[in-house]
């Protein structure tokens, strides 16, 4: 279930502040205030200071990174990923600090926060952070997969973290995986099959996340119908010196872009691998009541009118001559 902004903070901050905060709406409003320094407890376990930074806009990409644990693809978070966001930022700023950690190099390490941290960056925005010190990877990995509840991963980043159950044997299969993700057999199957395209094929759309299963499981089988070279070809068409696919669309409104998108990787993949026409010639035998149609050393036979007892003896004459 999603986790709206403010009740995600209130987990988060929940514990305890400077002003021996007791109630997530105390929390949430501590968060909302920026309040210079915040005690979190991590995981429920050990506490923890975090005091408030603030980066300016052109200092983000050099005194931060995204945790790398981090299940959310960051080359997936464009302008229209990001729209929700965005809106608020621009017109209000950043509501809620982000939450990191500090690493050994001096620089931040992002665990709750990646979204408004790229979002600071493409409106040009200082970005707010709540940073602790001495961490664990544990506590870090809680912090990322508490902060992702509030706004579900894509297809393929849900698939990519069915895979590391798989190969690290926590689930021995799909069905294991349903039980483990609570969801469908058939959405573990999507979103494993969405985990096996290349990236580059992926952020050819606007918002990977609006990719629904049906999308995910034909464009699977689209690429799959390709052999090595042509799926090198088909990447090299996805993103140019002029950007990704959406980047070159003239299209307004995700919706349309993503159904452009698909309609030119389609067109590509016919181009690269034609898809063999051929239409079959029927014959007819008895007129309205028996044709036939005949392709390589198939024969397909069309009977109208038959009743049981007739069938049953061409059945037998057919079984007779094949055997």
């Amino acid at each position: 279930m999603a986790i709206k902004t403010s009740d995600l903070n209130a987990r988060l901050f929940g514990k305890a502040n400077k002003r021996n905060v007791s109630t997530p709406q105390e929390a949430q409003q501590a968060a909302k205030e920026q309040t210079q320094v915040i005690e979190l407890a991590v995981a429920g376990e050990s506490n923890v200071q975090f005091e408030l930074v603030r980066i300016p806009a052109d200092q983000i990409t050099k005194q931060t990174v995204v945790f790398a644990e981090n299940a959310r693809e960051q080359s997936f978070l464009n302008e229209h990923a990001l729209s929700d966001v965005l809106v608020t930022l621009r017109e209000r700023g950043q509501q809620y600090p982000a939450v990191g950690r500090k690493r050994q190099d001096g620089k931040i390490e992002v665990l709750d926060g990646s979204r408004r941290r790229m979002s600071c960056l493409l409106a040009e925005q200082e970005f707010l952070i709540y940073v602790g010190e001495n961490i664990s990877s544990k506590h870090a990995k809680f912090l990322s997969d508490v902060a992702n509840a509030h706004k579900p991963l894509s297809l393929y980043e849900k698939g990519k973290e069915m895979l590391a159950r798989l190969e690290s044997g926590e689930a021995e299969d799909q069905k294991a995986l349903a039980k483990m993700f609570q969801c469908s057999e058939a959405l573990v199957s999507g979103a494993l099959k969405a985990a096996d395209l290349p990236l580059e094929l992926l952020q050819a759309y606007p918002n990977v996340a609006d990719l629904g299963r049906p999308t995910i499981v034909k464009l699977h089988k689209q690429y799959n119908c390709l052999d090595q070279g042509q799926r090198t070809q088909l990447l090299e068409k996805c993103r140019t010196k002029d950007g990704f696919v959406w980047q070159r669309s003239e299209s307004q409104g995700v919706a349309r872009i993503t159904k452009e998108v698909s309609e030119t990787i389609e067109a590509w993949i016919e181009q690269l691998a034609p898809t063999k026409k051929g239409a079959v010639a029927k014959t007819e035998l008895i007129k309205g009541r028996a044709s036939y149609s005949r392709k390589g050393t198939s024969l397909t036979l069309n009977l109208k009118k038959v009743d049981d007892t007739l069938m049953n003896e061409i059945l037998d004459l057919v079984a007779q001559k094949l055997n």
